[in-house]
């Protein structure tokens, strides 16, 4: 089981109230929340192994450099002094971070980043490393390109919370989009992404990009097509995916997730007991992780 781990934290501090505090009043509810979710997905999916992906480098500068517009929305501020951009993130989400990882390393799940690359790209690796089933959970479509029913590798989306989860397998894909894991690629780009800043091809929105993927089975089909006199096309599609061309050409890269990460060694097996009992005690003391952190050390236990 590969945790879209940023993602399953923003739901948390955004699906539980910030009341939820430590006892020196920070808010602890993504901490607390993301905890509630780990032991709920291994009470109901008992995983072997289980790694928590982390953003490294959430908006990677070889992505940045061939489509400038990459997740550009989101970054808060970029100083005159040209120090890194910053993601946009609640203020009280932010301090939590650093207590997360904390937790993790005590429990001994491993936790794995690697710059500069994000949490998806180390997913992407790991899952094409994987010789067994494999299932991802993530809040982000990006990682349905993973899908891929002859290797057993599904998403688990989260709907409510983790305790509903919409299981994205290649019959789901197709009825929803028509292509299977492979196609949301080409898929995706063709329809742009504003949440990432992708602009896509004007012109070309889910439906269209299905109808010239189903027509011409992918991308370089598609553009095959363009150059191609008798190739079903409307004059406008030809000539907006012949404007394209450049966005075309890098988009592949930008989207695709990399299964080429330069990975740390680490043990993937799910802890029965905390690796760092005496630092779980203290983290729990200092922050207040009360039943949150014993449901998971029960769970994990069981």
């Amino acid at each position: 089981m590969l945790l879209d781990t940023a993602s399953l934290y923003f739901r948390a501090y955004f699906g539980v109230p910030d009341s939820v505090r430590a006892p020196d009043g920070t808010p602890v509810n993504a901490v607390r929340g993301l905890l509630d979710f780990i032991a709920r997905l291994v009470q109901d999916h008992r995983p072997d192994d289980l790694v928590a992906c982390m953003d490294a480098d959430w908006r990677p500068q070889w992505r940045v450099d061939l489509i400038p517009t990459y997740k550009a929305h989101r970054v808060a501020a970029e100083t005159a002094e040209g120090l890194p951009d910053e993601e946009e993130v609640p203020d009280t989400l932010s301090p939590q971070v650093p207590v997360i990882e904390a937790v993790l390393d005590a429990l001994g799940i491993a936790r794995v980043g690697v710059s500069p690359y994000e949490a998806d790209d180390v997913i992407g690796t790991l899952t094409g490393r994987a010789t067994g089933p494999v299932d991802i959970v993530t809040g982000d479509r990006d990682l349905y390109q993973l899908v891929d029913d002859a290797r057993g590798v599904r998403v688990l989306y989260p709907l409510k919370g983790v305790g509903t989860l919409q299981v994205t397998d290649e019959e789901w894909l197709r009825g929803k989009y028509g292509v299977d894991g492979a196609g949301y690629v080409d898929l995706a780009l063709l329809r742009g992404d504003p949440s990432d800043g992708l602009p896509g091809v004007p012109g070309i929105g889910e439906k269209t990009a299905a109808k010239l993927l189903d027509a011409f089975g992918d991308l370089a089909g598609i553009m095959a097509a363009v150059d191609d006199p008798a190739a079903r096309l409307t004059p406008s599609q030809r000539r907006r995916l012949d404007e394209a061309r450049d966005y075309v050409a890098v988009a592949p890269k930008v989207v695709r997730v990399a299964d080429d990460v330069p990975l740390p060694g680490f043990d993937p097996a799910l802890p029965r007991e905390p690796r760092d009992p005496a630092a779980l005690e203290a983290l729990a003391a200092r922050w207040g992780l009360g039943n949150s952190l014993q449901r998971l050390l029960l769970t994990l236990q069981a």
